[in-house]
């Protein structure tokens, strides 16, 4: 037992120390959790939580600001990688190989499933909230795949609504947003 409650109050000091620091921040709790939202990996995993949890926003408010924040690096990145790459064939020869064995390698394993299922696959791929699934992964798996952009965008922005719902009851499953309650 003692294991336990050690573990616990670790984890909650670990909390308080994070939520301080986040607060000393010199920015307003909102465009926090849009900055986090856009960091590839933590995107609406790590905001609505915090949104919830550390900021004690809404339900509705912790969703908006995280979606937005999420969505905001999307046509970024649809319009500007592919330049990017060109840029890195010319200029550093190392990362256009390192890029282009990870696209090859993608588009070997994942080619068949992607074709069959392609709109379905692509809202999927982002909506399911993983370390590796995401906006930021759904929009380079877009460009790996040849998705024409103005569909993409569309279909990148269904599976973020979904992912944002799918945190957000986790969320609320894990007690976070209690506070607030709205």
């Amino acid at each position: 037992m003692p294991l336990i409650g050690g573990r616990l109050a670790y984890c909650t000091a670990m909390r308080e120390s994070l939520s301080d620091a986040i607060r000393s921040l010199p920015l307003p709790d909102e465009v926090l959790v849009v900055l986090l939202a856009m960091v590839p990996i933590i995107e609406l995993r790590g905001a609505i939580p915090l949104a919830l949890g550390v900021f004690e926003f809404g339900r509705f408010e912790a969703y908006l600001l995280a979606v937005a924040g999420n969505l905001i690096p999307v046509p970024i990145i649809l319009w500007a990688f592919p330049p990017f790459l060109r840029f890195t064939e010319r200029h550093m020869k190392w990362l256009f190989r390192l890029l282009t064995r990870l696209q090859h390698s993608t588009e070997r394993r994942h080619t068949r499933r992607f074709e069959r299922w392609r709109a379905a696959a692509l809202v999927s791929f982002v909506a399911i909230p993983l370390p590796i699934t995401g906006a930021w992964s759904g929009s380079l798996a877009a460009i790996v795949f040849n998705v024409p952009k103005k569909k993409a965008l569309p279909l990148i922005a269904i599976g973020v609504l979904i992912a944002g719902v799918v945190v957000l009851l986790f969320s609320e499953a894990l007690g976070l947003g209690v506070v607030a309650g709205t």
